[in-house]
């Protein structure tokens, strides 16, 4: 299956996705990966990427693009893939579409992790990560610590990162509704659109996905 991935920002859409990626045995294929990947293997797309990256600019659609397409065309992709930050825009979505038109495959779904606004708000402006380490995560709603402020595996302190201030989330939001939410509406006419709810346990999300790529 061919497959893109939409929702806005703390939808869970990197967590649905590995999921998802893993139970379809296709790749799940990332903007960020495909941004770290290109950077670090020194491609000439990953050079032109870092150039705008390092200048403060954004990275243009066609660099973000030849990306895409380079992945896609690999081996593992022959069989399907899920999109997972790409196509960010219409234009982009437009592009994606002459690309799999020229190799004579198609769009299967595209599938739209439907959430609330304050809930995003709530869900990323909860993040707590400790000083010491990084990857000891915490939320004041779903998931506090023992102590407020400390973190249970080494006693670190928690600090909220400035991306994850509701000032910066909320402007992420407002980002998403202008350039991305479009494609809804462009993949909605295509009759490719499938709405899932995204609230509730990560499993049981998935499940409503499958279910709803299997009709």
């Amino acid at each position: 299956m061919r497959i893109v991935l939409v929702g806005p920002p703390g939808a869970g859409k990197g967590t649905q996705a590995a999921f998802l990626a893993k139970n379809l045995s296709i790749p799940h294929i990332s903007t960020g990966d495909l941004f770290r990947a290109n950077i670090s293997q020194g491609t000439e797309l990953g050079k032109q990427a870092k150039a705008y990256m390092d200048a403060g600019d954004l990275v243009p659609d066609e660099v973000t693009i030849g990306m895409a397409k380079d992945r896609m065309e690999q081996p593992d992709a022959v069989g399907g893939f899920l999109l997972d930050g790409f196509p960010r825009n219409v234009s982009q979505a437009e592009a994606l579409d002459v690309m799999l038109q020229a190799a004579g495959m198609k769009l299967d779904a595209v599938l739209d992790l439907e959430v609330e606004e304050d809930e995003v708000v709530k869900r990323i402006a909860g993040r707590r990560i400790c000083r010491n380490d990084s990857a000891h995560v915490f939320h004041v709603t779903y998931a506090p610590p023992k102590a407020e402020g400390v973190c249970d595996t080494c006693g670190g302190e928690l600090y909220q990162r400035g991306d994850d201030s509701e000032a910066t989330v909320r402007n992420r939001l407002e980002v998403y509704h202008t350039q991305t939410e479009p494609i809804i509406d462009y993949y909605k006419a295509q009759g490719l659109l499938v709405t899932i709810p995204a609230l509730g346990e990560v499993a049981d999300v998935t499940k409503r996905a499958m279910d709803a790529l299997e009709k």
